[in-house]
């Protein structure tokens, strides 16, 4: 998930992760992030499952009740083994990258920005389809109760910005290609797919991945 910068903005951004390389060598905030969805993780299979519904996921009836909270806590809680383990996997792969370019305030942020506007997403496109129903008494409470959880879009905003600052061009002859652009839209375009299909993971994905393509975008004017 990258866009090809122009060169000289490019090597500004360069010597700022250069920098900073030096002075977060041990990715204590990956570190500390993959722990913190661990545990969620393991209280998952010992807490009350309302506790957890109520406290770790985020849908309708959750924000409707003022537990607002569930916008972030929700980016800790994972369904199953398998669910948690691609989430650690790129999480660390792309977090402790963001984090020795960044430090780990920034990656801590950009998390938590992805979680909350994955869940932003993930909500409006609940109340879409709600609205939107032809049957709108018998499914509108269903709707409301439909959860989404796990780290993917807080990961998805990383990934998103690791792949937009790290330009991979294919020389064709005279025709250069951005294969780092190419394989942004991807995502993208398969989480559209997910969301036509009215998968949760479509919604929320495309929110955290929007948090990563601003972040580039104003790196790149120097905004951050």
């Amino acid at each position: 998930m990258k866009i090809p910068v122009q060169s000289r903005q490019c090597s500004d951004i360069s010597g700022q992760l250069h920098s900073t390389r030096r002075l977060t060598p041990a990715n204590g905030a990956t570190k500390g992030l993959i722990l913190a969805n661990v545990a969620v993780y393991l209280l998952s299979k010992v807490a009350d499952a309302k506790f957890i519904r109520q406290n770790f996921t985020v849908h309708l009836d959750n924000f409707n009740s003022g537990r607002y909270h569930t916008m972030i806590t929700s980016a800790f809680s994972h369904k199953d083994f398998l669910h948690i383990l691609p989430n650690i996997i790129a999480l660390y792969s792309y977090g402790k990258r963001i984090e020795q370019r960044f430090g780990p305030e920034f990656l801590l942020k950009l998390y938590l920005a992805g979680a909350f506007t994955g869940s932003v997403s993930f909500l409006l496109h609940r109340v879409f389809l709600a609205l939107s129903s032809k049957d709108k008494q018998s499914c509108e409470s269903d709707r409301s109760k439909v959860a989404a959880y796990g780290a993917s879009d807080a990961v998805m905003a990383i990934l998103m910005l690791d792949t937009l600052l790290t330009p991979v061009n294919i020389s064709l002859g005279k025709f250069t290609i951005p294969a780092h652009a190419l394989l942004a839209g991807s995502y993208i375009w398969d989480d559209i797919q997910k969301l036509k299909e009215d998968k949760i993971a479509g919604s929320a994905h495309l929110g955290g991945a929007a948090v990563g393509i601003i972040t580039w975008a104003w790196l790149r004017k120097g905004r951050l």
